[in-house]
C-alpha cells in the first residue's frame, strides 16, 4: 500500500464560526463541509462536536473540531511553541506579503519574512492558537540536489549524536548567498 495523499488534517478550534470567518478572511479558504454528531463514530463516545472542512487548495483540506463539552484547549507544555505548526505554500512573495499586510492591519502579530534559503516564510497564530506558516519556495534545483545528497548522512549523524549536523549549514549561515 502507498498513501495516495493526505485526505485532511484536523485540529481543534475554540469557535467554529470564528474559525471559518478567520480562514476565509486571511487565507481565502472556503467552507466545503460541516458534520455534527452527538456521538463519536469511531469510538461511540457521547461527545457532541462540530467538524468543519475548509478548502486549502489543490485538493488539500484543513479540518477543525469544536468540542463544547471538553475542557478548554491547551497545548503540549513540553514542546516549544515554534515547533508544531502548519506550513502552507503560496505562489509568490507578493501574495505572502499581501497576507502579512492583511494580518498586521487587524493587529495580528506576524514574524518574518524569514529566509530559509530554499523558501521564505511568515509565521502567525490563528484564533485558536495554532501556529501557521505561509511559505514561498525560492530554492533552485542545485540547492535541492545538494540537500538530497546529504539527507541520509545528516539523519545518521543526528541519530548518533543528537547534535545538529553541519552538512546544510549553508542554508542559514549566509555562505551560499556569498558565493552567488
Amino acid at each position: 500500500m502507498k498513501v495516495k495523499k493526505i485526505h485532511h488534517v484536523a485540529y481543534r478550534c475554540k469557535d467554529t464560526k470564528q474559525t471559518i470567518e478567520w480562514y476565509r478572511k486571511y487565507l481565502n479558504m472556503e467552507l466545503v463541509l460541516a458534520i455534527a454528531e452527538d456521538q463519536v463514530p469511531s469510538t461511540g463516545a457521547p461527545d457532541p462536536y462540530m467538524h468543519i472542512f475548509l478548502d486549502a487548495g489543490n485538493g488539500n483540506i484543513l479540518a477543525f473540531f469544536e468540542l463544547p463539552n471538553q475542557a478548554p484547549m491547551g497545548r503540549d507544555a513540553n514542546t516549544p511553541i515554534w515547533t508544531q505548526h502548519l506550513a502552507m505554500e503560496v505562489d509568490t512573495m507578493e501574495e505572502m506579503l499581501e497576507a502579512k499586510k492583511r494580518l498586521e492591519a487587524d493587529g495580528i502579530e506576524v514574524i518574518g519574512p524569514t529566509d530559509h534559503t530554499i523558501f521564505k516564510s511568515i509565521y502567525f497564530f490563528d484564533p485558536s492558537g495554532h501556529r501557521l506558516e505561509l511559505a514561498v519556495n525560492t530554492g533552485t534545483p542545485e540547492m535541492m540536489k545538494k540537500l538530497d545528497e546529504v539527507k541520509w548522512a545528516m539523519i545518521e549523524e543526528w541519530d548518533h549524536t543528537k547534535k545538529a549536523p553541519k552538512h546544510a549549514a549553508w542554508m542559514h549561515d549566509g555562505s551560499y548567498a556569498a558565493k552567488q
